[in-house]
């Protein structure tokens, strides 16, 4: 076969979903030397492409060719750029995320990958401009889409349940961790360098990852002030762009509100390479989210020895399991007390490091290529 994959994401640091398809191309590139790829991307600067290739690890694989194409925006990309490429150079199998492409041969089988439908249930949070956007072309894109993948159970539910569509059309994968984040634990001097990067504290509770609305960071903010004088001069870290897209601008007033303007540090974003250190620095990692599709930090966290409290829907637990300790998101109070609980109870911490190793075994991206190829080779 000829397929396709739209790889646009890797080098713009939009986290998880780059996250998502840089580990998955990857993985397929280790285990298929017998179909052929095409990578598509909207970046043009050669020495940027080259990075990218050795980082997927293809530079040496024939089956394996970036396409880099030009073109005004994103949304130019889909109406018009990349079907000109395709009605030219047809392949097989076209891969992409969420938007799928318009004007497109009903002979390219389309695939598309849906992280989560949050935008339907959290609207209030995201631009009126990104929500039509959204709330247009994802109904359009998912009748287009010959099969759509969620990257949970929950989000595979919910997409056929909300939609209305076929479960036949419908199938799951699992994230996992990458494998920056599965090397021997970081050394000595690892972790000072990057903790002198970044200038974080020698004790901190962690959040890392964006700071959209849903990520509910105020809440945790909040909790954090309740218990701070009992937590032996210990910080809150948040990663991430603050002023980044639908970044959430009651962050910083909840910093405000709670007297915590040097309690509360935000290093900005963590460059990939330095996040599993990041996490190890870490005495706890707190994900307070009001909506996942998956949720990749979690088993970071754990993956490095840091026990991991979360919010109690229904993604995360799917996801951690028993290796992860949960929170009433109703209840302030109990956010608070199984914060303070998760920081100086040791055999409680003991427990959830020792469960959360054994939880991220249960995902890697091999798995997930397997059964994306296994998807490629039934449509």
């Amino acid at each position: 076969m000829k397929i396709g994959i739209d790889i646009r994401l890797i080098g713009k640091k939009r986290t998880g979903d780059e996250v998502v398809v840089f580990n998955l191309v990857k993985n397929l590139a280790q285990i298929d030397g017998e179909n052929e790829y095409l990578l598509f991307t909207d970046i043009l600067d050669e020495e940027i492409l080259s990075d990218i290739k050795k980082q997927l690890e293809v530079v040496a694989k024939k089956n394996f060719q970036i396409v880099p194409l030009q073109t005004a925006n994103r949304f130019a990309w889909n109406f018009w750029t990349l079907p000109q490429y395709l009605r030219k150079n047809p392949v097989d199998v076209y891969h992409t995320q969420y938007i799928t492409p318009f004007f497109v041969s009903r002979k390219i089988k389309i695939v598309t990958i849906v992280h989560d439908i949050s935008f339907n249930f959290f609207g209030q949070f995201i631009k009126f401009s990104d929500l039509f956007f959204l709330k247009t072309l994802i109904p359009l894109s998912l009748k287009r889409a010959d099969k759509i993948v969620g990257v949970s159970k929950f989000t595979r539910d919910e997409i056929i349940k909300y939609y209305k569509i076929n479960p036949d059309k419908v199938d799951h994968i699992y994230n996992a961790v990458g494998d920056d984040f599965l090397k021997n634990r970081p050394t000595a001097d690892e972790l000072e360098l990057v903790r002198q990067k970044y200038k974080l504290p020698a004790k901190f509770v962690l959040y890392l990852g964006t700071l959209q609305p849903r990520k509910n960071i105020p809440q945790l903010i909040s909790a954090f002030a309740r218990i701070k004088d009992r937590l032996d001069d210990t910080k809150l870290v948040v990663c991430g762009n603050l002023d980044g897209h639908n970044a959430d601008q009651q962050i910083r007033k909840s910093v405000v509100e709670e007297n915590l303007e040097k309690e509360v540090i935000f290093p900005g974003f963590i460059d990939e390479q330095d996040k599993a250190v990041v996490f190890a620095l870490a005495h706890v990692f707190v994900f307070p989210s009001l909506y996942e599709g998956f949720g990749i930090p979690p088993l970071e966290a754990m993956s490095q020895n840091v026990p991991v409290l979360c919010s109690d829907i229904p993604s995360l637990k799917e996801i951690a399991a028993d290796g992860a300790l949960f929170f009433d998101l109703a209840s302030l109070d109990d956010f608070s007390k199984k914060l303070y609980d998760v920081s100086v109870d040791n055999d409680l911490r003991n427990e959830l490091i020792r469960l959360g190793k054994e939880r991220v075994g249960f995902f890697s991206w091999e798995k997930t290529a397997q059964k994306m190829l296994a998807i490629y080779e039934t449509m």
